[in-house]
């Protein structure tokens, strides 16, 4: 599921319209997505024949910090259009193809630690900590991410699941889910409908929604109260994970702080029970 550019900037468009030298630059936006996607603001500005700061208010008009922030969230979107082989024909270059992925991660995790919102990361952390339980939805690749976040919460303490395996599952734990709890949808690349109607279902059951994403679908983020933009794209033919987990991390991490002495006798009792499977010394018995 991906909304068209057209649709997107539609919904993003103050109600008056944009006029004159922005309307100039969202016209090339809607028309030439791909050499938005991938050129710097000068050369947006040159194609529209406005200059730099005209792009930046476009940008702000638009609802975004800057042309950066906007660029980010273009580029997602253009990528989640093409076919997977596009994709991968879009990041042929120079270099190995390891060495261009790891740089590749490295300047999404700089980008995410300039743009993420740490007062979003803590509404978050204080929602699942106060929540009845919490379900993150996950399918997909990104799975890993909602497993992840599943797993370490849970060891801190607090009562957190992921469905990762689609419809039916997916159906019966939103059957079962309340006011009073929390639910995180994890999409990256492309949007799964039933992300989408998941999200709005919870809405409705006064469930208090977030999202994390590389892209925020106006559907989507109507139905989240907080939506965490994460950097996803990768070197091949799919996303990235590294900053989706970094992501996943940082919320553990300041889940953990929000009530410490519950963190930590959750963490002794699984001590505890690791200690009786001998889970914490095992050594190979030399069967094979």
């Amino acid at each position: 599921m991906t909304d068209s550019f057209e649709d997107w900037l539609g919904a993003r468009t103050p109600d008056r319209g944009l006029r004159g030298k922005a309307a100039a630059v969202l016209q090339v936006l809607l028309s030439q997505p791909r050499r938005a996607s991938f050129g710097s603001a000068a050369e947006l500005a040159q194609v529209a024949g406005v200059n730099v700061a005209t792009v930046t208010r476009t940008a702000q008009a638009l609802g975004f910090a800057g042309w950066p922030a906007l660029q980010q969230e273009l580029r997602a979107r253009y990528l989640s259009s093409l076919s997977a082989g596009q994709v991968a024909a879009e990041h042929r270059g120079t270099g190995s193809p390891s060495s261009r992925s790891l740089r590749r991660d490295l300047d999404s995790l700089a980008l995410l630690n300039r743009r993420v919102d740490e007062a979003v990361l803590l509404t978050i952390a204080e929602a699942v900590a106060t929540a009845r339980r919490t379900v993150i939805l996950a399918e997909g690749s990104y799975a890993a991410v909602g497993l992840a976040l599943a797993h370490n919460a849970g060891l801190a303490g607090y009562p957190v699941t992921a469905v990762t395996t689609g419809d039916a599952e997916l159906a019966n734990t939103m059957a079962t889910m309340r006011s009073g709890d929390v639910l995180i949808a994890i999409s990256f690349w492309r949007l799964y409908e039933n992300t989408v109607l998941a999200a709005n279902e919870a809405r409705s059951r006064g469930v208090r929604v977030f999202a994390l994403t590389d892209a925020a679908s106006p559907a989507l983020a109507s139905a989240a109260e907080e939506v965490v933009m994460v950097p996803a794209e990768g070197e091949a033919f799919f996303p990235s994970l590294t900053a989706g987990m970094a992501v996943a991390q940082a919320l553990v991490t300041q889940l953990a702080a929000v009530d410490p002495a519950r963190t930590g006798a959750s963490i002794e009792a699984a001590e505890a029970m690791w200690a009786k499977f001998d889970l914490l010394h095992r050594r190979p018995t030399g069967r094979p």
